[in-house]
């Protein structure tokens, strides 16, 4: 029991809007607030003498007088602020009964247990699939809407998601947040150094069902599952091409519209595909971030790096068609061509016959 006068985190989190919101049944929600606030009037508001002032003051936008001493965001209530200070202290005084984990809000936890219990009452009324919290609800439902609401402000594309546009605005900078600590590489996402780190730790998680073949990654993995069943499940409407993975069929329609998304902050050209972007801004900085593990030799370019490595291993992956001959290299493999093609002669020309 919560002696008269004193704080707790349940009564901050009551007071702060957090029971009653998101994770919360609206009618418990509710009913704990009229057992408890009336036992705490001049904390719930702020202001012992006049506590309506500053709830409606601070519910029109118009005063936020409760400023962090951490940051200066400033907030219209009292408890607002002292559950934002968490985020510094980190403080976390709500512990999860069955694996120990803790938060910094009640609300968190009571969307955590569910992970336990398997409860999901948010669904859609769309498709019936359900979630453990409304705000997932409300992200998958753009799926069914189409509503993007998240604009770039350098492309103008548009996201359903603000995590997803998050992730695409590295596309136009060149922040790199996540680094690889074995080899000091930095990566703009974190999917993308999960998969580097298997590089150095050999781990290969992903094994083809057909074959036995394994893969770092699931990508890798379903590309290669087209080699067996021959699927490409997405067409393109302008030429008919078809494709294994979405992702190459939206960087292929490219070519057709001639959108170039991706501009060098350098010198303003732009580029179809940010990989494309990515090895032009090393022309730039001169960087050679692909280096062998043999001997050390650095490559601006990961397919450059892979021709290198085979001067040590001596594979010879491209064979000619027209003699047992192999090559290391594709254009080596093309030039050899050239001189079969020079033995036989030029083609002779087809005449048209009349009356055929």
């Amino acid at each position: 029991m919560v002696e008269h006068g004193a704080s707790s985190p349940l009564l901050e989190e009551i007071q702060g809007g957090g029971v009653g919101g998101e994770g919360w049944c609206p009618p418990m929600g509710n009913q704990l607030k009229k057992l408890l606030l009336p036992l705490h009037p001049a904390e719930a508001t702020g202001s012992p003498a006049k506590p309506w002032v500053k709830r409606e003051l601070s519910a029109q936008g118009k005063e936020r007088p409760y400023p962090c001493g951490e940051c200066g965001k400033t907030f219209g209530r009292l408890t607002h602020l002292k559950t934002h200070q968490r985020t510094h202290t980190g403080v976390k005084p709500y512990a999860c009964g069955t694996c120990g984990k803790s938060f910094g809000h009640l609300s968190t936890l009571t969307t955590h247990q569910r992970l336990h219990t398997g409860e999901r009452p948010y669904g859609c009324g769309a498709c019936g699939k359900t979630f453990t919290n409304p705000s997932d609800l409300n992200k998958h439902q753009r799926s069914h809407t189409g509503e993007r609401p998240y604009p770039c402000g350098a492309c103008g594309k548009r996201f359903s998601q603000q995590s997803n546009l998050t992730m695409h605005q590295r596309s136009h900078t060149e922040e790199r947040p996540y680094p690889c600590s074995a080899c000091s590489k930095r990566f703009k996402y974190l999917a993308d150094l999960t998969v580097h780190q298997r590089s150095h730790t050999g781990e290969r998680p992903f094994p083809c069902p057909h074959c036995g073949k394994s893969f770092s990654n699931n990508s890798h993995l379903m590309r290669h599952l087209g080699t067996h069943t021959g699927e490409k499940p997405y067409k393109c409407s302008g030429c008919a091409k078809s494709f294994t993975q979405h992702s190459n069929l939206l960087q292929h329609q490219r070519t057709h519209t001639g959108e170039k998304p991706f501009e060098c902050g350098a010198c303003g050209k732009r580029f179809g595909w940010s990989s494309n972007l990515s090895r032009h801004r090393r022309l730039h900085s001169g960087q050679k971030p692909f280096q062998c593990s043999q001997c050390g030799k650095c490559f601006g370019e990961s397919a450059h790096l892979l021709e290198h490595e085979r001067t040590h291993t001596g594979e010879k992956p491209y064979r000619c068609p027209d003699c047992p001959k192999t090559f290391s290299r594709g254009s080596h493999l093309a030039r050899h061509r050239r001189l079969h093609a020079a033995e036989r002669g030029p083609r002779p020309a087809l005449v048209m016959h009349r009356g055929l």
